[in-house]
């Protein structure tokens, strides 16, 4: 590969050089845009490319619309940027959380914000507890990253497809993006992968493992009474419960609860179909699940205004959301492996810089092997495939997001390898800013000698 001011060049062809930052962030996803926004309030030029039209990956173009793992018991675990995207949209109706008075576990609390989803998922007592969480709207999450991406001046490459990473002599130096006007070079001088699937760290050379979990074609019905709905729920639960088993089967398999409130009146969301047996990162899977999860949710829709399921007799389909609900697909074999165990046991690391519900996520769990200033942000963290299951959750990915554009800006500024960087100094940073980098383990915190 060459290169001049203007152009690089290799085998493939040549491409111009369209943007030149501190900071490339690749992925504009919750885990991305949290990345971007951290690395710009500390002084970084950035850079966020994304292939979509519009920012909030599985958040917004995916519906993916409550947050939660976010709380140890009463304790709010992520904060920071997270936390920021939730207050914002709340000021504009977009987001609805109990109050803090609310947070606790009785039946009257149950009925009144169970269909928000926001209690305790974990939890094994029942009625299960209501906890801090939120439900939103994806058009809010939009508007609040296009908002804080405009304030803190980023340069945001909208309709650019990833294609390949730039790496010389073992460092990654940029990507190469596919776009309307043809390929196009971006580079940074820190590359920070929040792509969800690995797509630049595993371009780049970084050594990754293959895992694989359910899909889902999310989609929101309108024109549901949710009041009939819940009042039907709690006042005859037996009949409730015989035609809830009978949607669960024709959808063909879902969360406990197919739906759940979103801010809007008489709109619900629906995380459901799930759909095995599919690899995320294959064009040939991803086009069959399209085509079975809309089958499935035409089924779904047709028995409901035919069945007495009170509520939903007028209901119509919204929209399906424009992304796939891919889970799993190649994860990070970094500098270090969390594992199941590591996530279950809530095991404490000295260079932890993320929350989520009650785990940590050390640093070098965000740093690939041999691939040099290269972070990585999300649910492709270097993880087994069991945790990842049980800590892909969208804010604690937010979270690493946030820690590797805090930690990116501080290697620029201290002229060293993003690797090498002052973690004690990062998470004072991270701290700073308002967030939780779980360098103080709770008093349930696992200390592994081991871990360390």
């Amino acid at each position: 590969m060459t290169m001049d001011q203007s152009f690089i060049a290799d085998s493939a062809g040549r491409a111009p050089v369209v943007a030149d930052a501190d900071v490339l962030v690749v992925g504009g996803g919750p885990a991305g845009t949290a990345a971007a926004i951290a690395a710009a309030r500390n002084g970084a030029k950035v850079t966020l490319v994304e292939r979509y039209p519009y920012l909030g990956g599985l958040a917004s173009g995916g519906m993916v619309l409550v947050l939660d793992d976010m709380t140890n018991g009463p304790e709010i675990t992520v904060k920071g940027i997270c936390q920021e995207f939730i207050d914002r949209m709340a000021a504009h109706g977009m987001a609805v959380y109990p109050p803090a008075e609310d947070r606790r576990q009785h039946i009257e609390m149950w009925k009144k914000w169970s269909r928000w989803g926001v209690h305790d998922f974990h939890s094994h007592t029942r009625p299960q507890p209501i906890t801090y969480a939120a439900a939103f709207d994806p058009d809010g999450w939009k508007r609040v990253s296009c908002d804080m991406i405009r304030e803190n001046k980023i340069d945001l490459r909208l309709h650019s497809w990833f294609s390949r990473a730039i790496v010389a002599d073992g460092r990654i130096t940029g990507v190469v993006c596919e776009t309307k006007a043809g390929r196009q070079a971006l580079m940074g001088k820190v590359v920070i992968d929040a792509t969800g699937d690995l797509d630049v760290a595993a371009s780049a050379g970084a050594a990754f493992t293959h895992g694989s979990y359910i899909l889902t074609t999310v989609f929101r019905l309108g024109g549901v009474d949710t009041d009939a709905a819940e009042k039907f729920q709690f006042e005859e639960p037996e009949k409730f419960l015989r035609l809830d088993r009978e949607v669960k089967r024709v959808i063909g398999g879902s969360w406990e609860m197919w739906w759940l409130k979103t801010p809007l009146p008489g709109v619900v969301w629906c995380n459901c179909p799930h759909m095995t047996g599919y690899d995320g990162v294959k064009v040939e899977d991803l086009t069959k699940a399209e085509f079975e999860g809309r089958t499935r949710i035409y089924a779904m829709v047709d028995w409901l205004r035919k069945a007495p399921l009170p509520g939903f007799e007028k209901c119509f389909v919204v929209d399906v959301a424009p992304q796939t609900g891919v889970r799993q697909t190649r994860l990070l074999d970094g500098d270090y492996v969390v594992s199941k165990e590591d996530v279950t046991e809530r095991v404490h690391f000295r260079d932890s810089v993320a929350r989520g519900r009650d785990y940590y996520t050390p640093y070098r769990a965000l740093l690939p092997k041999k691939v040099e200033q290269l972070l990585v942000a999300g649910r492709h963290y270097s993880a087994t495939p069991a945790a990842q299951k049980v800590s892909r959750e969208i804010p604690p990915c937010m979270a690493m997001g946030e820690a590797c554009g805090i930690a990116a800006s501080m290697a620029l500024q201290g002229n060293t390898a993003v690797r090498q960087i002052d973690v004690t100094a990062l998470q004072k940073k991270i701290r700073a800013a308002g967030g939780d980098p779980g360098d103080i383990p709770a008093a349930n915190a696992k200390i592994l000698q081991a871990a360390e």
